[in-house]
């Protein structure tokens, strides 16, 4: 029987990224239990792999999320919309008082881990990462190590230039719920908060860096970043784009799911994540290149768990990513799942 002590808890283990964040668990060496709410799905996903424990949970039943966090290690949340689950599954933590990392890309799920469990992760002590992911993690260590020494900056631009963009259940069904939590209306931080508003989007032109060069984007198509950045960086304005290709994938109905293209289960999509930081008239660049979004969360979250459980961290409670880890040291270790370009 598997020991659980040394072990990783992933809720929503068969979903989409779920999968990804188990097999680079185990590529790592770390003992995993699998949970959500199928226990039939999950089940089925143990049989493919050995030596992983079945507890299956639901957020509406705090004792089976004990019972599934129970001698654990920490626990990765990737089970969406965040707004069902988040709370329910860091109280459970904190309970089990074990770190907790989420993959959460939903702007209000993410503002509302900061703002409703703060408090009780410095108390216990216990890290707590949200937006531990392509969007929201990933652009938040890219601004940190673009400000390096900086304390602040004027604006932190974030431009996603992704080839395309094929959208899990899980990716359309979040969407829905923060579309329905803002009743329609668009996000920006600008002057040091959220903003919401009914200003219809605009194109502009971004250059990326080559091959990408310049491409039309969606300005203010607004991400985690506007969460993760301003939690711990004084940063004003945080302005997130998205290529107009990806952005018009994402708003069809009928664009399919990611298809595997390689042995590791990735789709054929590339991209640019391109941050531009500024104070007072000087820029600073931070670029990371990779191949699909949804893979390369697994090696962020699992990097995260396994620098938390060493001890590598900086803070404790509530933080995110660029407040949680060294920003450079924590993006040189993503290689090769990552080509990272940082200021010198």
């Amino acid at each position: 029987m598997m020991s659980t002590a040394t072990a990783v808890v992933v809720y929503g283990a068969t979903g989409h990224t779920g999968r990804f964040i188990v097999a680079e668990l185990r590529r790592r060496g770390f003992a995993t239990v699998l949970s959500g709410r199928d226990a039939a799905r999950l089940e089925a996903l143990a049989a493919e792999r050995a030596d992983v424990v079945v507890r299956p949970a639901t957020v509406d039943d705090a004792s089976s999320l004990d019972r599934a966090l129970a001698g654990a290690a920490a626990v990765i949340n990737c089970a969406g919309p965040f707004a069902v689950t988040g709370g329910p599954v860091v109280e459970a933590a904190l309970r089990a008082g074990i770190p907790y990392v989420d993959v959460a890309a939903e702007i209000e799920a993410n503002a509302a881990m900061f703002a409703d469990h703060a408090e009780a992760a410095r108390k216990t002590d216990t890290p707590v990462v949200p937006a531990m992911a392509f969007y929201g993690g990933l652009g938040d260590l890219l601004v940190t190590a673009a400000m390096g020494e900086w304390t602040a900056a004027d604006v932190a631009h974030v431009a996603y230039g992704l080839s395309n963009w094929h959208p899990t259940a899980g990716t359309r069904a979040a969407g829905q719920v923060s579309h329905q939590r803002r009743a329609g209306r668009r996000v920006r931080f600008a002057d040091g908060a959220l903003q919401y508003h009914d200003d219809k989007a605009s194109e502009q032109n971004w250059l990326f860096p080559e091959p990408l060069g310049r491409r039309a984007v969606i300005a203010e198509f607004t991400m985690a970043d506007v969460v993760t950045v301003p939690s711990h960086l004084s940063v004003p304005e945080v302005r997130t784009y998205m290529t107009v290709e990806a952005a018009r994938d994402l708003a069809k109905e009928d664009t399919p799911a990611p298809e595997p293209v390689d042995a590791l289960g990735r789709s054929n999509q590339t991209f640019v994540v391109d941050v531009l930081v500024r104070a007072g008239g000087v820029e600073r660049r931070a670029t990371a290149r990779g191949q699909d979004i949804y893979a390369v969360t697994a090696p962020l979250a699992v990097e995260a768990v396994e620098r938390i459980l060493a001890g590598h961290t900086r803070t404790t409670g509530v933080a995110s990513a660029g407040a949680m880890f060294d920003a450079a040291d924590f993006l040189r270790a993503l290689t090769p799942h990552l080509s990272v370009e940082l200021p010198h």
